[in-house]
């Protein structure tokens, strides 16, 4: 079966709440941050009812699950304060990990701030280095996240992760996430040549490092630079490309976990649309909505080709105004997902539903579903 799940909250009550999230959304698999990922305050591991939610997780047929370190942490900083604390930090939420009897930490490997490229690189190996060595009692392994290339950060190519690995001594604890998200910004073209971007990955990295993969669509080009995620199929790269990255052979057996957005315009009641992007993946949307989904969704098109409004050409024109017309984003900033969404409510197309309802059946016209 297909391992695919979301990034789901880890509450006071830990491991048990976190697996609870997952199923409503149909996960066979999530990721976790043990703790709030805008700060390194945690919980001692006795809180977390490691016992509880491994049975849970049991019962739900959820196997392996994956810990994601906090954002804030820095790994390349010059600061000896900040590198410190990420160091100090990485080696106790590996022991957490290990409590929790994941394999997986996922990284992202820091920022070189105001000096450059190399010290960054050079940096973040050093301080790998003192995390694996001071961690050597457990097996769980960092998995470095290929990054977008904002700003300073490190990670934003496969020679860079590479040079990383190289550097580092018990590089076989570390492994790799693939984030089309991410790739996709950094100037990889997975929608036109995933098998291409494959193999450059393979002959640079080793695919054999790759432990998980994140699957987010995203609001920019290619070659962007930017890192914001949307909604499957909202965004520039497309369901059809992701879809191809989640089923391809050279990518089997791993989690793929989304980090895709919550949306809805109330802020009290935005929900991810987590479980309508799995079951479209996984290919079992009748099964998990029943067949009025797919006539709703039939509907919808039909209402849209009316319109002549196409899903790809309608999201990707939305985009290119946003992005290049300063005045009309400032008289509609309204995203691709949420202009159709006020046409569907305009025209009480579905006055029944709500409006976490409309938006998943609007996942599934993106994707085709329907046809």
């Amino acid at each position: 079966m297909l391992k695919i799940g979301s990034h789901v909250s880890f509450s006071d009550k830990g491991l048990p709440s976190a697996t609870a999230e997952a199923v409503t959304y149909g996960s066979s698999s999530f990721m976790i941050y043990t703790g709030a990922p805008q700060n390194t305050r945690r919980k001692p591991i006795e809180s977390m009812n490691i016992e509880e939610g491994q049975a849970a997780m049991n019962q739900a047929g959820i196997g392996e699950i994956v810990v994601h370190a906090p954002y804030i942490i820095n790994l390349g900083s010059y600061k000896s304060n900040t590198y410190q604390l990420a160091v100090d930090f990485l080696q106790e939420e590996i022991r957490r990990t290990h409590a929790l009897g994941v394999r997986n930490i996922v990284l992202h490997p820091g920022a070189f701030t105001d000096k450059d490229a190399e010290y960054g690189v050079n940096r973040i190996a050093e301080g790998l280095n003192e995390v694996l060595n001071g961690t050597s009692e457990t097996d769980v392994c960092i998995a470095l996240e290929t990054m977008a290339g904002k700003g300073t950060e490190i990670g934003r190519s496969f020679e860079e992760i590479a040079q990383i690995i190289d550097k580092v001594q018990h590089n076989e604890r570390l492994t790799i996430c693939l984030d089309t998200c991410h790739i996709h910004d950094a100037g990889y073209d997975i929608v036109n040549d995933l098998d291409g971007v494959l193999k450059k990955f393979d002959d640079t990295i080793g695919l054999k490092r790759i432990e998980v993969v994140h699957i987010n669509d995203s609001k920019n080009p290619v070659g962007a630079a930017k890192d914001r995620h949307t909604p499957i199929g909202s965004g520039w790269i497309g369901f059809e490309a992701i879809n191809r990255v989640v089923h391809h052979e050279s990518l089997q057996g791993r989690p793929f976990i989304l980090e895709t957005p919550w949306v809805g315009k109330d802020a009290k009641t935005q929900r991810p649309m987590y479980e309508v992007e799995i079951a479209l993946l996984r290919g079992n949307v009748s099964e998990r909505f029943g067949e009025s989904f797919l006539s709703d969704v039939e509907r919808l098109a039909d209402f849209f080709n009316k319109q002549d409004i196409g899903a790809r050409s309608f999201v990707l024109d939305t985009w290119n105004l946003l992005k290049n017309d300063a005045k009309a984003k400032k008289a509609d900033p309204r995203e691709p997902m949420e202009r159709l969404y006020d046409l569907a409510m305009e025209a009480s197309l579905f006055p029944e539903l709500t409006e976490e309802q409309v938006n998943q059946r609007l996942v599934a016209w993106f994707a085709g579903a329907g046809k």
